[in-house]
């Protein structure tokens, strides 16, 4: 994709950021999670947190933005995996939103491909990330990626409703996803 480019996040990208995880939540969620939650997520709140995770960041979490032609079109999240709190060798994609006007257009795989490659480089042998079970289209991307489903499920609840999620694990190697 022409002038696409993928880089580490910054203060400046927290408002940005912000609007792609609402608007991709508020898309990629729709049926799946009570509309009065999505309504309810609000942009100018996201992006305060943000700012505020961001500086009180200590490198351990990583976030990337896929930019294209100099606008932020996209962002990842990774970092040590938790395990009820507990920090394991793994590392997990914590999250990647997609503008919902591009998706499908490559920046989600292009995220997640450099994502996986500095994971790799760092010596991870392996990835892990949470989905949605019913979330059809999230899982065929992830699966395309080389991720599995690998048994584990976890609650998760928003506005009341409960929508479970399903873990997938995908082995890194020396350059990520091949």
């Amino acid at each position: 994709m022409s002038g696409q480019l993928i880089r580490e996040m910054t203060l400046d990208d927290c408002a940005r950021v912000a609007e792609i995880r609402v608007r991709g939540w508020q898309s990629a969620y729709k049926g799946l999670i009570p509309q009065s939650y999505l309504d309810a997520l609000s942009v100018g709140q996201d992006a305060a947190r943000r700012r505020g995770n961001f500086a009180r960041g200590d490198g351990t979490i990583v976030n990337l933005v896929a930019e294209r032609d100099g606008v932020v079109v996209g962002w990842a999240c990774h970092g040590p995996h938790r395990d009820s709190e507990v920090r394991t060798g793994d590392v997990e994609l914590y999250a990647i939103y997609v503008h919902p006007d591009l998706v499908g257009q490559g920046v989600g795989r292009a995220l997640l491909r450099e994502s996986a490659s500095r994971c790799a480089a760092a010596g991870h042998d392996r990835m892990l990330l949470w989905v949605l079970k019913e979330n059809t289209p999230a899982r065929r991307f992830y699966e395309r990626a080389g991720f599995v489903p690998d048994g584990a499920e976890e609650p998760f609840e928003a506005g009341g409703v409960a929508v479970p999620e399903v873990r997938y694990a995908r082995a890194l190697t020396g350059t990520g996803l091949d």
